[in-house]
Formats: structure tokens, C-alpha cells, sequence
């Protein structure tokens, strides 16, 4: 099962001259297991709001698309993973990384991500 952090997935959708090598690799043999945590399409509709990240359409119809042509599911955060982003080391401040983080570690999740300080944290494989 592998975890696409939020750029990895816009990447992907719209970009994927900006994914590595082994990224794509291994989005290819993980075709069927892809995940994306819903807090994704927040971080997708803010940077988009804050003229951070243009899209061809809306964040809520690009996102969409994107889960429906690559086959990709969505991890809703519950208080769960809530709560454990909260318990993880203050390596990383962004909270939307921190939910991935707590959504991966809960789950037994490799994440997908370019992020260099993800894997500042031991008990989380990150690939890129």
C-alpha cells in the first residue's frame, strides 16, 4: 500500500516529468494500492486559493478526476490519525504532512514523497 503525499499526487495527475524515476516505478507496481489521505484535497484547495498551485479546473473537480483515472483511494482522516499527528516527534510543522505521517503509521504505509524532512522520522518508509 503506498501513500501519495499531496504533490506527489498533483504530480501525477498533471506533471509527471516532476516524479522520479523510481517514483514512477513504483506508482506503476502499486497501480491497484494507491492511497492519498483526504487532507489532500484541502491542502490542494488552499494552495490553489492562495495562487500557489494553478490547475486546469477546480481543486474539487481535479482531485476527482485525478482518484477516478489513476484508481486511487482516499484515507479519511479520523480522530485517529488526528490524535497521532499530534504524538509524532516536532520534526515536521506542516500539518498536512503530519497527518500523512500519522495516516502512514497507522496503516503500515510506504509514503511517496520528494519532502526531505518525511523521512527525518524512523518508523516511516518514504520512497522517491
Amino acid at each position: 500500500m503506498l501513500l501519495l503525499d499531496t504533490h506527489a499526487f498533483v504530480w501525477l495527475a498533471s506533471a509527471q516529468k516532476n516524479l522520479s524515476l523510481r517514483a514512477k516505478q513504483t506508482i506503476l507496481q502499486n497501480a491497484d494500492e494507491l492511497y492519498i489521505s483526504s487532507i489532500s484535497a484541502l491542502e490542494i484547495a488552499i494552495l490553489v486559493k492562495r495562487n500557489r498551485l494553478r490547475l486546469p479546473v477546480g481543486a474539487g473537480e481535479f482531485v476527482e478526476r485525478a482518484l477516478q483515472q489513476h484508481g486511487i483511494h482516499e484515507i479519511p482522516v479520523d480522530r485517529r490519525v488526528a490524535i497521532a499527528s499530534t504524538s509524532l516527534p516536532d520534526i515536521h510543522n506542516d500539518p498536512f504532512d503530519r497527518i500523512i505521517l500519522a495516516t502512514a503509521l497507522l496503516k503500515d504505509m510506504s509514503i511517496l514523497s520528494k519532502d526531505r524532512v518525511i523521512p527525518k522520522y524512523n518508523d516511516v518508509k518514504v520512497i522517491w
